[in-house]
């Protein structure tokens, strides 16, 4: 079954073609990365528009790459939830309009199921249950992936995601946005522990997460050190605050992990690519006897072929829409009724 996958969450329009779930044969990805930047974020209404216009290009480039026609798609799918209400409805109504001219079933797929599945496509042997991480610069969620499209939302921040932290952080620095990269790569060879960070825990929910602290304890030491005119040691700082961010998340992988007892973590979303994160979640799970999945890097960000995986296992599922589907700004992963 080949599946053309729409994805226009955010900033990236991407439209893929993938073989019955695990076989990308293209992926177009169109990034509107450098025009936001000058703005330090995604702009909506800037970003709404770029979708309109990339998004017929994107696709027609899909199947070039793949060498198909359009008689050969059997099924539409596309991300309705959640992500920028504009954007997203780019993307859902070019998915509806193709999928009524070709007469095929239409697939809405959950944007963080799709970032689940770049797993299946890294790793072919995995299969449900797991335990998966999920962190970008939208949402940080420790989800029970029960089986391909029953999932269980287990743990959440309860204010900003991780990747929203780097983002502002590193505006501040000036060092370029989306802020993951640049940090990551500032935070070589420096110290981790010179910068003393805090690190949040939720009393009445221990699998929940607090970043809003650690972003402001971190804004202002660097506003401080600027207003006082003190030269900071820029590769410790952001190791120390890239270290505070996987002490958020690493210790309750592995407490999630011990409770569903499923002996397999996976993680995925933009900040899952973070290199310190990564290396904490390997030795944890190695120390621990688990089993550790971890999505190539380029499948890390928002891609067409992670959507048009999970939508071949929705399909399975008889998860399809009619053309009054719609999109949505926010929606829980556990929700399976797309209405």
């Amino acid at each position: 079954m080949i599946i053309l996958a729409v994805e226009s969450s955010c900033d990236e329009t991407a439209v893929a073609l993938v073989r019955d779930g695990r076989t990308v044969l293209s992926d177009a990805i169109a990034s509107q990365i450098d025009m936001h930047t000058i703005y330090g974020g995604v702009v909506p209404e800037i970003a709404s528009r770029k979708h309109l216009e990339a998004i017929t290009v994107m696709a027609d480039q899909a199947l070039a790459q793949a060498g198909l026609r359009r008689g050969d798609i059997d099924a539409v799918a596309c991300t309705y939830a959640p992500g920028l209400i504009g954007a997203v409805l780019v993307g859902v109504n070019f998915a509806k309009s193709v999928a009524a001219g070709l007469g095929v079933p239409l697939i809405p797929v959950h944007h963080i199921r799709g970032h689940i599945a770049a797993n299946y496509i890294t790793h072919p042997d995995l299969e449900p249950p797991f335990l998966c991480l999920c962190v970008s610069g939208g949402n940080t969620m420790l989800v029970d992936v029960k089986d391909y499209t029953h999932m269980e939302l287990l743990g959440a921040t309860r204010d900003d995601a991780a990747g929203e932290c780097f983002d502002k952080v590193a505006r501040v620095l000036g060092i370029g946005y989306p802020g993951g990269g640049p940090m990551d790569r500032l935070a070589r060879g420096g110290d981790d522990k010179k910068y003393r960070l805090p690190r949040s825990k939720v009393d009445d929910a221990p699998l929940d997460m607090s970043f809003s602290g650690l972003k402001t304890a971190a804004l202002n030491l660097l506003h401080n050190a600027q207003q006082k005119e003190e030269e900071l040691d820029l590769p410790s700082f952001a190791a120390s605050f890239g270290a505070a961010v996987s002490d958020e998340l690493v210790p309750r992988v592995i407490e999630a992990a011990k409770l569903t007892g499923y002996g397999k973590v996976a993680a995925a979303g933009g900040v899952s690519a973070n290199s310190r994160i990564r290396r904490d979640l390997e030795r944890a799970c190695e120390r621990e006897g688990l089993r550790l999945y971890l999505p190539q890097l380029k499948l890390c960000g928002d891609n067409g072929a992670m959507i048009g995986c999970q939508a071949y296992y929705e399909y399975l599922a008889g998860n399809t829409a009619d053309h009054s589907l719609n999109g949505f700004a926010s929606r829980d992963i556990g929700q399976e009724n797309w209405k």
